[in-house]
């Protein structure tokens, strides 16, 4: 089974419609998205409707900080996050809202965890940006694999047979193999808002057979998607992120 793994939509409609064109045309047979639909972009009643299409008909999906303080919750968030959700909330409808309240924490799934920040206390929002916060996750799991988001740039670690933790930036369409009898962390990059300064969409395919995982990077119509996020009028920054991807 190759499944889809798509963090960080970010209310992006033009990087979500490409990635999932490209799962499509890679016969995907499974999508598990990874959190944050909603916040920064200027299409979060399109993205919460097309993510519950997709678990409509058995996709996964976790909740994420963004889409947590679109329900009202208090989050930690700098300046223009938190201006971005104020005018998020107003645009979802009741049946959206509800959609991202029954979103849960994680998920598990073939033995594997599906969370949208670090296994270790999720409903903390911690960032897995250095090996200290990997080997945090990976101790807080008896998960072979885990597979989050909430960074916006790729990176997956390891821990060797012999407790060794091992990091590496992954390369696009290149197959890593998880190997058995290791611990795996990956953080998957972002649909909506990479910062890894390609401003190309990202997602990965998890072969679930042949225990791999591919990263995938989508070229999409990044103007179309900043234009709208200045005519929307959310923060200007916001646009020049998509565009420059950072």
């Amino acid at each position: 089974m190759i499944i889809a793994l798509l963090a960080d939509i970010h209310a992006n409609q033009e990087a979500l419609t490409a990635c999932l064109a490209d799962a499509k045309r890679r016969s995907v047979d499974r999508y598990i998205f990874l959190g944050d639909l909603v916040g920064y972009g200027a299409d979060p009643a399109w993205a919460v409707d097309r993510v519950t299409e997709f678990t409509a008909r058995g996709a996964l999906a976790v909740l994420g900080n963004h889409d947590s303080a679109a329900l009202g919750t208090p989050e930690s968030m700098n300046e223009t996050a938190q201006e971005a959700i104020e005018w998020t909330r107003p645009r979802l409808n009741a049946a959206q809202r509800d959609f991202l309240k029954r979103l849960p924490m994680t998920v598990t799934h073939g033995g594997r965890l599906f969370v949208h920040a670090s296994a270790y206390e999720p409903p903390q929002w911690h960032y897995i940006g250095t090996p200290h916060d990997a080997r945090q996750s990976l101790g807080a799991t008896t998960a072979e694999q885990t597979f989050c988001g909430h960074l916006h740039m790729s990176m997956v670690y390891h821990l060797s047979l012999t407790g060794k933790l091992i990091e590496f930036e992954p390369v696009s369409d290149m197959p890593i193999p998880l190997l058995r009898g290791r611990k795996w962390l990956a953080v998957i990059g972002a649909v909506g808002q990479p910062r890894d300064h390609n401003p190309a969409a990202c997602y990965a395919l998890l072969d679930d057979v042949r225990n791999t995982l591919t990263y995938i990077r989508v070229p999409y119509d990044v103007e179309t998607a900043a234009r709208k996020v200045r005519e929307a009028g959310l923060p200007a920054i916001l646009a020049t992120r998509l565009e420059r991807g950072y």
